[in-house]
């Protein structure tokens, strides 16, 4: 009985220490650098759009930003057709490609989610139109970066691609689409999905992130309205 009775305390204590694990993983945010997320009304900065379609998130990143630092990520940017903007995403190789009708895609799906090592892509969408005449303000939030934020962005999302050929490499294309999607050194799993990326590339920015919580595309949408909050003006 006295066994017993340490078994079941064993297990309460595990139980409790499991809450508490994912309570902390919860709630648990990578802290950001204001002196790179958000430059002033009246100083240089780059403004940035995160887009959200209700499960995806990308980047609309102004192209000339991206020319103008030179290195393979600008390499790649310049080979891309004509687009003022540049629709930065991250996914699968295979099933973030892929248009076929979902329903066909569920077991590639599950692939994706549940098979460790899957090979990635980083998406480079050129546009013609700004963002915000395509994208709603309920899907899209809109972003000043100072310099040094928007170059340690941009480097972070330069570090994600494979250069073992010695440059950025067109993994993917779509028949009729301007967009190309260049292999990445980074592997996908439902442990670091697309969204898992961008919160990355926003965190290198500055912004404080829930890097647990940002498996959704509206945490990210909601850092950023975090982010507006903590640097309002107080009010008398």
């Amino acid at each position: 009985m006295r066994h017993r009775r340490s078994r079941t305390g064993l297990g309460a204590v595990g139980a409790a220490a499991a809450v508490g694990l994912g309570a902390a993983l919860w709630t648990w945010t990578a802290p950001g650098d204001p002196t790179l997320w958000r430059a002033a009304a009246d100083a240089p900065g780059v403004e940035l759009h995160l887009l959200d379609n209700g499960f995806h998130t990308d980047l609309a990143v102004p192209r000339a930003a991206l020319e103008a630092r030179g290195g393979p990520l600008a390499e790649a940017v310049r080979a891309l057709p004509a687009g003022d903007w540049i629709l930065i995403g991250w996914g699968d190789a295979k099933f973030y490609v892929d248009q076929s009708p979902m329903e066909g895609r569920l077991p590639d799906g599950m692939r994706a989610f549940f098979r460790p090592g899957n090979a990635s892509v980083i998406m480079l969408d050129p546009a013609q139109r700004d963002p915000t005449e395509l994208f709603a303000e309920d899907g899209r939030r809109s972003f000043r970066l100072t310099p040094q934020g928007f170059e340690a962005m941009a480097a972070h999302v330069e570090a994600s691609l494979d250069l073992s050929s010695g440059g950025p490499r067109v993994a993917a294309a779509r028949e009729g689409d301007d967009a190309r999607f260049f292999a990445s050194r980074e592997t996908f799993s439902i442990a670091h999905l697309c969204n898992h990326w961008t919160s990355g590339v926003l965190n290198a920015a500055g912004l404080p992130v829930r890097p647990f919580r940002s498996i959704v595309s509206s945490e990210l949408m909601a850092a950023i309205d975090r982010s507006e909050l903590d640097t309002a003006a107080p009010r008398d």
